[in-house]
């Protein structure tokens, strides 16, 4: 029996030799693609630029990309599982993505609490995570980033001191004008903490009176009262009593192992500006099981990460991770880290993570995406404001994600 066995042994492993070697995995291929503007250069550009009264030039260069030709794709909106969410709305040329992935992750929890449909105003929580930032440069003497960008639990974190209002209420749009452009704005509130730091001239009310009105130049000046059926009341008193929400109820998760497991940690980037420490670290592969179980739970997952990759594809809409980059059975923790700590992972975009489908056995995920990118081709298509993200690109690239306590629970548990 065992010699009989022993020859199966070497007859399986002969042949399965040879089949892997006529089969070899096919491997895929890098090209340089012209980048063009797209979207962001052929509408957002032209609007603003005829608002402005300016011209602007976006110079075309190539890029290493994946070629895509041959590929079976699932970029069809409609093959997906998907939970309820707003249509997907353009950021223009702001960088506020952060706020405007998730304050689409709140809308779709609100419907699912509530089954109301809400669309809430970016630009109002935008507006105060400013005058926030400006006030810590003063507390901080200006040793505090001032930047464009933050993270997903700013988001909260400005709801629970200033509320949030109706999408309609404030879009700090000006009459005429389509697309957002902070970009003078930045500039001019940029330039005047400078000025206060080389002048040494710390009055906190001074200062935040000012960026107050160089906001209330570009944006508009947010409401403090707004009528709702009829009924006055402060963007606080919206938030608990129409919009039922507590941000209490959910937590930031990520995932890197310079980091200790299973605690709270920092998220050592940028737009971490307040040096939050509220980050849940933990395991690779139960932070890919959580994302499994929560889609496919009804609930959807503002999530971030990084999206300046080979694989990242604003034609087919598509996020990959070419097997010339890492097959995908080496995808682990350590590869994740080595990538955060060489740079080639950065914490560029924030994302709504609303749907999944299953194809050879591992996941695709349906995100909805604010920037110009996602615009790019199928203007009139169901692809127009969304990616399609690999299971393997969510592994690999995305590093955190804001959720809803429920979905982690027994993580929680395990939290020093």
């Amino acid at each position: 029996m065992k010699k009989f066995t022993l020859t199966l042994l070497i007859v399986f492993s002969f042949y399965g030799v040879n089949i892997v070697a006529q089969n070899p995995p096919k491997k895929d291929k890098g090209i340089f693609k012209e980048y063009t503007g797209g979207y962001y250069k052929n509408t957002i550009l032209k609007s603003i630029n005829e608002f402005n009264e300016k011209d602007k030039i976006v110079k075309s260069n190539k890029n290493f990309k994946l070629d895509f030709t041959g590929m079976d794709i699932p970029n069809s909106i409609s093959s997906y599982k998907k939970s309820w969410y707003n249509k997907s709305l353009s950021q223009g040329n702001a960088g506020t993505c952060w706020c405007y992935s998730t304050t689409s992750f709140f809308e779709s929890e609100i419907y699912r609490q509530t089954k109301q449909k809400i669309k809430l105003s970016e630009i109002y929580t935008v507006y105060w995570e400013y005058v926030e930032k400006a006030r810590r440069f003063v507390i901080e003497r200006g040793n505090s980033a001032f930047e464009q960008g933050s993270e997903s639990n700013a988001v909260t974190r400005m709801w629970k001191k200033y509320g949030v209002i109706p999408y309609k209420d404030y879009t700090g749009l000006n009459p005429g004008q389509e697309f957002h452009s902070h970009e003078k704005m930045y500039e001019e509130m940029n330039s005047y903490l400078k000025s206060v730091k080389e002048k040494n001239a710390w009055n906190e009310q001074e200062v935040i009176s000012t960026i107050k009105s160089i906001m209330n130049n570009y944006i508009g000046e947010p409401p403090t009262k707004i009528t709702v059926n009829g009924k006055t009341m402060t963007p606080k008193q919206y938030l608990k009593d129409v919009l039922k929400l507590n941000p209490d109820d959910y937590v930031d998760v990520m995932s890197l192992k310079e980091k200790p497991y299973y605690e709270k940690v920092e998220y050592e980037v940028t737009d971490n500006w307040w040096h939050s420490k509220e980050y849940y670290n933990i395991p690779l592969d139960e932070w890919m099981n959580i994302v499994k179980k929560t889609i496919r739970e009804g609930y959807t997952i503002a999530i971030g990460g990084d999206v300046s990759e080979a694989g990242f594809d604003r034609e087919t809409h598509a996020a990959i991770v070419p097997n010339f980059d890492i097959p995908s059975d080496y995808i682990n923790e350590d590869a994740r880290q080595f990538r955060f700590s060489n740079k080639t992972t950065t914490d560029d975009h924030g994302m709504h993570l609303v749907g999944y489908l299953e194809k050879d056995g591992k996941d695709w995920y349906l995100i909805k995406d604010s920037s110009s990118g996602s615009r790019n081709g199928d203007v009139n298509g169901e692809k127009f404001g969304y990616y399609f993200f690999s299971e393997d690109y969510m592994k690999l690239k995305m590093v955190d994600f804001t959720i809803h306590k429920d979905m982690v629970k027994d993580i929680l548990e395990k939290i020093k």
